[in-house]
């Protein structure tokens, strides 16, 4: 750098409608830069001559149909002599432009997730980093190779000068030294996520990561340094021209200019998240953040904004409110902060940053060594360790709460604005379709809301034992008393149905080892390794649903009976009718076979009002495994009736313990001949409604989902219907996405075995719909067992 000048504001540049994720300088023209945004665009922006010392922006990028995270700018060559743009992103592609055609000229596809990093090399070579864990080297439009070996998002990679040899960085907290597609070296240090590397020379590198560290490396393996300053994640670096001095941004807000291994200046934004940084040729600083606004900073005085718009920018960031949650401020004691007066003492280093109480509000400044004084750079709301009355203002409105989401692997972080009035598990959905994020995240962001507003309600607390639906005590349909024991069912009676755990053992297991889905005794991996048998796939027979706790379901039907309209208010008769059905269909002895007048009773019960409806279901559950009642409503005339019912109970949008228990009646008509023949017949209505139940947090609906998959996989197991298999490997793809549960990870699983076993077409589907990458993350699950062997045996028949 040419002088010790501090740098301030040069221009604001609100050029993009979303976070700021990616900057990179450009060849031509003279002073350019890229960047790309959320907005799913690329922009290149020229210096201007104003009186403002901006930016214009010469053209707008488009090619990626989802967010754009990363840029990097290619060297002219011969053919492209003011060089090319790079970008990558959510849509898993790399969109490569010209500087003067706002459309791609060409567009490199194979990673299988999103590619949030990229860095070019000598003769047209490129380097990209996905999420799906791989890094690929790039040349002439052709993957050349790929760099196998992170267990976890590749968030960085760099190219060194000495040809041949490149660097990855990985959410599995390691960096990677690479040379002609082999690892040579690994380095480990960082205790969380690799965000970002920067090349220092032949020999050196940086490294930064969501442990708020940088460190110092040698090629050769050595950490030679470590930097503390960032009070929470860093994203990005940039080097100087010196090989020395560098500049880091971050979670906390912050740029920091780093000389001679100190952090010589702090740079505050009106912005939580600030992803990346640049440095131009003029040696200004570029920095793109999550408000969707590029600042360049400068130490230029003929480049230093206007006095009013860095006035405007000082405004801006007073009037930021600072989460203490997000740890950039420590622990904060309201109680003992001083008073306005502590700001008449001058600060002793630039950066640092006080806290003083003013009434009932809490402010943070920051002291500008340049300007000697404190600076303010926002409003403190709520306390570190507890949820005070003070709502947090975030895009104009009031919040008890505003969290900071971490979707993906170590990052990127995202805000998600709360109150304890509002459904937690509507407030994730809501928040995963706003930024256009897959619903698989749905649990992981409820369950975040969930668990950080503990002991925040509105509103009396429900009794304990309350029925979750209708408010009145308890047949939570499924529960055994107070104490459910481990697995217990919610819905349906004695304890979750878990495979294997049948008190009977199955003699027709092989090797002595117990029927994962109906074999008694403990599941041994153990003596699974002692045989070469599948037991898990094919399957070919259906799995049900058995389980039941009679007197509470009876028990429920009759209190919302009491409760019920009167035109479908049952008698005691017709109350006595129903039990006296469900013994039957429960019973292990010969009891009398349902009549017809008791089948058709349960039927019009069926149509109860949705809120009450749900003990009726359970019974039909129960009920369609007994052939006669299987015959008398699966038939011919009845089945199709049964069957739109219940898919219309499945809607998405309609009640839980509905849809799984509709899902669940479903699987339980496989096992009679007229209901498989049903559900064959109408497979393609079944199966589409049944898969937008993925989306559905809910793991009880998750493993029935599964298992009617699987079912599904088991009658077409020994067909010829392509058609079909494409269905099952189809919805089994989409759930995996989606699905959590270890159990229903494993029906799924096993129902792909199944689809895939002994028909190559199938495999040949199921590779081209990428299963393979899918599931193999599955492969090293360690409890329970069954999963990570089932998933080895698929991807066994896939290979």
């Amino acid at each position: 750098m040419a002088s010790q000048n501090s740098y301030k504001l040069r221009c604001s540049i609100p050029g993009h409608e979303m976070d700021v994720r990616g900057l990179a300088t450009a060849a031509f023209p003279e002073g350019a830069f890229v960047s790309v945004s959320r907005d799913r665009t690329g922009r290149i922006w020229v210096p201007n001559s104003s009186p403002d010392r901006g930016f214009t922006e010469m053209h707008c990028m488009s090619g990626h149909s989802n967010f754009v995270s990363c840029v990097c700018f290619i060297a002219p060559n011969d053919t492209y002599p003011r060089g090319l743009v790079a970008t990558g992103g959510n849509d898993n592609n790399i969109c490569v432009f010209t500087l003067d055609n706002p459309q791609p000229l060409y567009t490199l596809k194979g990673h299988k997730n999103t590619v949030c990093t990229l860095s070019s090399g000598k003769f047209g070579t490129l380097l990209s980093g996905s999420w799906d864990t791989t890094a690929k080297v790039w040349l002439n439009e052709k993957c050349m190779m790929t760099l196998q070996g992170h267990s976890a998002a590749v968030w960085a990679v760099v190219i060194l000068p000495e040809q041949g040899l490149m660097l990855s960085g990985s959410a599995d907290k390691t960096i990677k030294l690479w040379k002609a597609g082999r690892c040579e070296h690994t380095y480990t240090g960082h205790e969380d996520c690799v965000r970002g590397l920067a090349v220092l020379n032949n020999l050196e590198f940086f490294s930064c990561s969501n442990d708020g560290s940088i460190r110092r490396w040698l090629v050769t393996g050595e950490c030679v340094h470590v930097y503390y300053e960032h009070t929470n994640y860093i994203y990005s670096m940039a080097v100087f021209p010196n090989s020395e001095d560098f500049v880091s941004t971050g979670e906390d807000r912050t740029v920091r200019i780093w000389r001679k291994g100190e952090c010589a200046q702090t740079i505050r934004l009106p912005a939580q998240s600030v992803w990346c940084c640049c440095i131009l040729p003029n040696g200004d600083i570029a920095v793109g953040a999550s408000d969707g606004i590029i600042r360049v900073f400068t130490e230029a005085e003929d480049r230093i904004a206007s006095a009013e718009d860095i006035q405007a920018f000082e405004d801006e960031l007073s009037k930021a409110t600072i989460d203490p949650k997000t740890g950039d401020l420590g622990d904060i004691k309201v109680e003992e902060l001083p008073g306005r007066e502590h700001l008449d003492e001058p600060g002793n280093r630039d950066g640092q940053t006080r806290l003083i109480k003013d009434g009932d509000k809490v402010e943070a400044y920051q002291w500008s060594v340049s300007d000697g004084r404190w600076m303010k750079i926002g409003d403190v709301v709520g306390g570190s360790n507890q949820q005070t009355s003070k709502s947090v203002v975030y895009e104009g409105k009031e919040y008890d709460y505003v969290f900071t989401i971490d979707i993906n692997e170590g990052g990127p972080s995202m805000k998600l604005p709360y109150n304890v009035t509002e459904d937690p598990w509507l407030t994730a959905h809501n928040f995963l379709q706003k930024n256009d994020l897959s619903p698989m995240f749905l649990d992981q962001v409820a369950n975040f809301i969930i668990e950080n507003t503990k002991g925040h309600v509105v509103g009396p607390a429900q009794q304990e034992g309350g029925d979750p639906f209708t408010g009145g005590n308890r047949y939570v349909p499924g529960s055994l008393g107070n104490n459910t024991g481990f697995g217990a069912d919610p819905f349906t009676g004695a304890g979750r149905y878990i495979p294997g755990s049948d008190s009977v053992p199955n003699s027709s297991a092989p090797g002595g080892v117990a029927d994962p889905f109906t074999g008694g005794g403990a599941y041994s991996s153990a003596a699974l390794r002692r045989t070469t048998t599948n037991i898990y796939f094919p399957k070919t027979d259906g799995v049900t649903f058995e389980q039941a706790n009679v007197s509470q379901i009876m028990a429920k039907l009759k209190e919302l009976n009491a409760g019920a309209p009167q035109e479908h208010k049952l008698t005691e008769e017709l109350l006595g009718s129903i039990d006296q059905l469900l013994v039957s269909v429960c019973a292990s002895n010969s009891e009398p076979a349902p009549s017809m007048q008791q089948i058709n009773l349960l039927w019009k019960a069926t149509h109860w009002p949705e809120d009450i409806v749900f003990p009726v279901l359970d019974i039909l559950r129960l009920a369609v495994r007994h052939p006669q009642v299987n015959e008398s409503l699966c038939g011919e005339a009845e089945g199709v009736q049964l069957c739109n019912h219940l898919l219309s109970l499945m809607r998405p949008e309609g009640r839980p313990a509905n849809q799984m228990l509709a899902l669940r009646t479903l699987c339980n008509c496989f096992s009679g001949r007229h209901g498989r023949s049903l559900l064959m017949s109408q497979r393609e209505t079944v199966l589409l409604r049944a898969a937008d139940l993925a989306s559905v947090c809910n793991k009880n609906i998750h493993i029935a989902l599964a298992t009617l998959v699987l079912n599904y996989s088991a009658c077409f197991h020994s067909q010829p219907d392509l058609e079909a298999k494409a269905q099952c490997l189809s919805v089994a793809s989409r759930a995996l996405e989606t699905v959590q549960d270890k159990e229903a990870v494993f029906r799924l699983l096993v129902a792909l075995g199944t689809t895939v076993s002994s028909d190559q077409t199938a495999r040949d589907l199921a590779r081209s719909l990428g299963v393979n990458s899918q599931i193999s993350k599955y492969s090293s699950v360690s409890d329970p067992s069954k999963v990570a062997e089932c998933c080895q045996l698929v991807l066994k028949e896939l290979v």
